[in-house]
């Protein structure tokens, strides 16, 4: 049978997304975002020694976040460094986490084998949405929860990525992140599996020097924007900066030449089916 030449390569795209993340170094932004962590755990709920999982957990918040409220945790990421760093922070903390190097579109897990599954800012990169999805409702038992908080298209997530977008084209054929940041996506992805879906927009704010600080920060830790920056030339760059400026100018909210990003998100309880 002759490949159809339309197809999307998700593997190669895999590969590519996991190079981009592993540059730079995400925890960095990740201690802005604790809050969403500890908010989604919350929001799910899990009680002592419930079998929970963090996908795409990056360097570990929503798994700490479990783990601190004494429930059996496991988390995965397909970025070494992060799964180390989150296993640094875990022992750190004095807690016991499950940390494995792992693709979230193919969760090395039995079927049922969680009683929440949960992922901040994660599972919504994955490259094949469909199949991430069907694996975050495989490795979910019956009435367990998933816990998601994912950017939202039409606020600061969304803006800044399509900043990127404008100057470093995603691959063709993939549907945009910020798809699972709306109900209609999330009723698409996990629908079918789902017995209900419940949302809530929620903001947190990351907090930074000047605008000179935040584009230093996110150009040397955050992957996508300090890969973005090396795959243009000189003018582009300029394009580029001038553009993720914009971004942080509108939804900085501090009044004293500091930076106060508003940044909010959808956060989605899903009760599998």
């Amino acid at each position: 049978m002759t490949p159809d030449p339309g197809a999307v390569d998700y593997g190669q795209i895999t590969e590519r997304q996991q190079a981009t993340w592993a540059t730079g170094d995400f925890n960095e932004l990740a201690r802005q975002l604790i809050p969403v962590s500890e908010d989604l755990c919350r929001a799910v709920d899990p009680p002592a020694g419930a079998r929970v999982l963090d996908v795409a957990c990056g360097s570990g918040d929503a798994a700490l976040a479990a783990a601190r409220r004494y429930c059996r945790v496991s988390g995965i990421d397909y970025v070494p460094a992060l799964i180390e760093r989150a296993g640094i922070r875990a022992a750190a903390e004095g807690t016991s986490v499950d940390f494995r190097v792992a693709d979230a579109q193919a969760l090395p897990f039995e079927d049922a084998s969680f009683d929440a599954v949960m992922s901040v800012f994660g599972v919504m990169f994955a490259p094949d949405q469909e199949k991430a999805a069907r694996e975050l409702l495989r490795v979910c038992r019956p009435g367990g929860r998933i816990g998601l908080a994912s950017w939202t298209p039409d606020d600061f997530g969304g803006d800044f990525f399509r900043a990127h977008a404008r100057h470093v084209a995603p691959p063709a054929g993939l549907k945009p992140a910020v798809r699972w940041g709306t109900e209609a996506g999330l009723a698409e992805l996990l629908g079918p599996g789902a017995r209900s879906i419940t949302t809530e927009r929620r903001t947190v704010f990351q907090y930074y020097h000047s605008m000179e600080h935040v584009v230093t920060v996110f150009r040397t830790y955050f992957g996508p924007t300090s890969r973005a920056f090396q795959l243009v030339d000189g003018a582009g760059q300029e394009g580029l900066r001038r553009d993720v400026e914009e971004v942080f100018r509108r939804y900085n909210r501090a009044p004293d030449g500091t930076i106060a990003i508003e940044s909010r998100y959808l956060q989605a309880i899903a009760i599998r089916a």
